[in-house]
Parts: structure tokens; C-alpha cells; sequence
């Protein structure tokens, strides 16, 4: 049977992952191991936060909300709780970004959900 020598196949992998560990400060972009290494956790932190992400969009739709529902004269809870039993069927990010970009139409859906739940008629 013939010998297989791995140089060139070696070479190419090694050259992959110094690729992929490219950027990296000290031995990280230069040695195998540790580029390796930091190829490998690069990957986990990515594949993690790729989840995280979701729940830190929320938490900054949440804290939108609340401070422009605030500015109204009703918590956030107060407001997610009116909403819900008025049968407005807006998300949270619909809402943050109604928020942000047109704050005249949110202050008027949190009027519109305060009146219908205290039972004051609305004036628009």
C-alpha cells in the first residue's frame, strides 16, 4: 500500500482555522491551538447569543413603551394590562416602534385603552 503524506491537507486546515480566528490579538491568530481555541469559543458565544438577542430586543421594547407610556400618566403594566383586556392586539415591538417614530399615534392609543377601561367616553 502507498503512503499518504497529510502536509497539504493539514496546511489547508490549519490555514482555515487561522482564517477564521483572524483579528485576534497575540498567539490567537498566529499558533494552531490557540487560534483554535478561540475559533471554537467564538463559535459558542455566537450560537448563545444569537438566543440572548431575542430577549434583549424585549427588555428595550419594554423600556420604550414604559417611558413614552409614562409621559401619558400610566405604567407600562397598567398599559400591557388595558391593552390586553380592550382587545388591542399590538405587539411589543409594534408598540416601541410606535413609540419612537409617532408618538402622537401611541399617546392616542394609550388614551383610547385608559378611557375604555375607566369607561369615560372617548373625545376623538
Amino acid at each position: 500500500m502507498t503512503r499518504i503524506k497529510r502536509g497539504v491537507a493539514a496546511h489547508k486546515k490549519h490555514k482555515k482555522l487561522l482564517n477564521a480566528a483572524e483579528g485576534r490579538r497575540a498567539a490567537k491568530h498566529k499558533l494552531i491551538r490557540p487560534a483554535r481555541e478561540a475559533a471554537l469559543h467564538a463559535l459558542n458565544y455566537a450560537y448563545r447569543d444569537r438566543r440572548k438577542k431575542k430577549g434583549q430586543f424585549r427588555a428595550l421594547w419594554i423600556a420604550r413603551i414604559n417611558a413614552a407610556s409614562r409621559e401619558s400618566g400610566v405604567s407600562y403594566s397598567r398599559l400591557m394590562a388595558a391593552m390586553r383586556s380592550a382587545g388591542v392586539q399590538l405587539d411589543r415591538k409594534v408598540l416601541a416602534d410606535m413609540a419612537v417614530r409617532d408618538p402622537k399615534v401611541f399617546r392616542h392609543y394609550v388614551d383610547l385603552v385608559s378611557n375604555k377601561k375607566t369607561g369615560k367616553a372617548s373625545t376623538s
